[in-house]
């Protein structure tokens, strides 16, 4: 049997800590991975096989990578996640043999194991996972039957597995979902199903309730995969899967969205422009995946077009070093489990979702906003999440639940070198201190096109090109995250 990260050489364990099988094997638990050492007996060369070596074999597993241990009547079996390329696992069984005089020991020693490599995450996961077999390439049915169940499975997870069938099915699911018989909701798809999804449970009388109970997560088998990268940090359908088995739930801020009479939520983003026409104005390039979109931004680059607004913004902190002074204080905050379950409390209190406090975009503008000129407007794009796609860390000030939008707008008359030259920034971190970039930290704005026709995108999804205004909920979802604490993305340099 093969395990992964072979090393020779490791700390003296504690002896509690450490099982020691006939064989001999022992397995010692470290404070990230257990270490198991098996003595190996060998026939040694030419003696006819009278005379025996020994060799000891040790391994490593991650902790992380712990599915599973059992204890059977003759065996011990530990289930793990093992690497098999840079980019996936593969489930991997490792047994050793037991008597019956050493089944307690073992059974006490396994408990220790689980407790270890789960931690504050929930066992047994009961998930409602949602497949959209239409999205991004239409691989996700296959995806998830190939990397993601076998995960679930080996972690025990209980499992309720459900094609969508047409646009908006997964809202309607999640509008009717008995919230006390599923932890999470998993989305096999790209953004768009989650976003379904968060509306659906935002239809709900009981909306807040549903929304603080049901956490959302996302196997990344769409052209944008930003919540996976966001909450599990990775586009990786089989390192997802492990993820959400071991991810704890973590409060996300949710922004509402009003047009005309109509309220929706949005998880991710909001944006006009550049960004927009490139992801919506490129659906019928759809096979390219996630190139897709840098195809697009390329092209409309080139044609130097604006997007003429009006924009009003309520803003709480504009200045970048008082943006970074925020983030790193609310990132070092330490993790505080027991709010979780007064949010529930609260929300079941008050379970219809919050009262807007800024009214809606047909209401009157707010005094107290500051007007942004938009005459010449290149892109505006409003980040609840860091990163947007693989490699785009376009928010890294932002934060899942400190209650705010990161906002940029970007004019539309920079040269054209200076635009390839913020694109070319993104990967490096340094798009965020350079002065054509404006950033805001808000709580609500407004945004009215001047032109009839065009495309504004909430969460990767097209809604009419007309006035809009969004407000954020803090705290308002739930997610599951590696963390628990901030997204798996740098922060602002």
């Amino acid at each position: 049997m093969s395990i992964p990260n072979s090393s020779e050489q490791q700390d003296t364990p504690l002896h509690d800590s450490t099982l020691l099988l006939d064989g001999p094997v022992s397995l010692t638990l470290g404070s990230d991975s257990l270490l198991i050492v098996d003595d190996v007996h060998k026939s040694g060369r030419g003696c006819c096989g009278l005379c025996r070596s020994k060799t000891k074999t040790t391994h490593t597993i991650a902790l992380h990578n712990v599915l599973g241990a059992e204890v059977n009547p003759s065996d011990v079996e530990i289930t793990f996640a093992q690497p098999a390329t840079k980019n996936d696992v593969t489930v991997t069984t490792v047994r050793y043999s037991i008597s019956e005089k050493e089944k307690s020991t073992v059974e006490k020693w396994v408990q220790k194991l689980l407790d270890l490599a789960y931690g504050t995450a929930q066992r047994r996961k009961r998930l409602k996972v949602l497949v959209n077999p239409f999205g991004g390439k239409g691989t996700a049915a296959s995806l998830y039957q190939t990397y993601a169940a076998p995960v679930f499975a080996a972690a025990n997870c209980e499992l309720d597995v459900q094609n969508t069938e047409y646009r908006g099915h997964a809202t309607e699911i999640a509008a009717q979902l008995d919230l006390d018989a599923y932890d999470a909701i998993v989305c096999c798809s790209g953004d768009g199903l989650p976003y379904e999804v968060f509306n659906g449970l935002g239809k709900r009388p009981n909306a807040r309730e549903a929304l603080a109970k049901l956490a959302v997560a996302l196997l990344p088998c769409g052209s944008g995969n930003g919540m996976a990268w966001n909450c599990l940090g990775t586009g990786s359908v089989s390192i997802a899967a492990l993820a959400i088995v071991k991810a704890v739930r973590m409060p996300l801020d949710l922004v509402s969205i009003t047009q005309n009479d109509t309220r929706t939520l949005s998880f991710l983003s909001q944006s006009f422009g550049i960004v927009a026409e490139s992801d919506l104005g490129t659906d019928h390039i759809r096979w390219m995946g996630a190139h897709r979109f840098t195809y697009g931004f390329l092209i409309r680059l080139l044609r130097q077009t604006i997007w003429p607004c009006d924009l009003a913004i309520k803003v709480e902190i504009n200045d970048k070093k008082a943006i970074k002074e925020h983030y790193t204080a609310f990132a070092n905050r330490p993790v505080d489990t027991s709010a979780d379950r007064g949010r529930i409390e609260a929300a079941e209190q008050s379970p219809g979702l919050p009262e807007l406090q800024h009214g809606t975009v047909l209401g009157e503008l707010p005094t107290d906003w500051e007007i942004v000129p938009g005459t010449t407007m290149g892109n505006f794009y409003v980040g609840n999440m860091a990163i947007m796609s693989k490699d785009t860390n376009f928010f890294p000030a932002s934060l899942p639940n400190d209650g705010l939008m990161d906002v940029i707008t970007i004019d539309g008359t920079i040269s054209l070198s200076t635009a390839l030259s913020m694109m070319n920034e993104i990967p490096t971190g340094r798009f965020f201190d350079m002065p054509d970039v404006k950033l805001r930290k808000a709580t609500a704005f407004r945004l009215v096109p001047h032109e009839k026709e065009g495309y504004i995108s909430i969460d990767g999804e097209q809604v009419p090109f007309e006035p809009f205004q969004a407000e954020i909920h803090q705290g308002l979802g739930t997610v599951l995250s590696k963390s628990g604490r901030i997204y798996e993305a740098d922060g602002p340099l």
